[in-house]
C-alpha cells in the first residue's frame, strides 16, 4: 500500500496507477469511510495516510479464515503428492 510509509495526496497516489483520477478518488473515499485511511488537510491539499489500528482490526478478523484455508490447501497438497493416476 502506497500510504503505508508516508502520507500522500490523491494526485500523487493516482499517478502510480494507470486509471482515471476520479476512480482513484472514489476508492480513497471508500477507504476513508471505512476508516482504513485517514485524511489530513495541509493548506489546500488533503493527505491520506493509513489507519494502522483499523488495518489491524481487519487483519485480526481475517486471520482465522487465512489459517483455515492454509490448512485446507496443505491437506490438498498432501493428498495430491500421494495421488497416482491410473494409466
Amino acid at each position: 500500500m502506497l500510504v503505508a510509509s508516508q502520507a500522500m495526496t490523491a494526485g500523487l497516489i493516482a499517478s502510480n496507477f494507470d486509471t482515471a483520477r476520479p476512480t482513484v478518488s472514489k476508492h480513497l473515499q471508500i477507504l476513508t469511510e471505512c476508516e482504513l485511511l485517514k485524511q489530513e488537510q495541509n493548506g489546500r491539499e488533503i493527505f491520506y495516510h493509513i489507519n494502522a489500528k483499523k488495518m489491524k482490526e481487519v487483519a485480526d478478523f481475517i486471520e482465522p479464515f487465512r489459517q483455515m484455508w492454509d490448512d485446507r490447501f496443505n491437506k490438498l497438497e498432501a493428498i495430491m503428492k500421494n495421488y497416482k493416476p491410473n494409466n
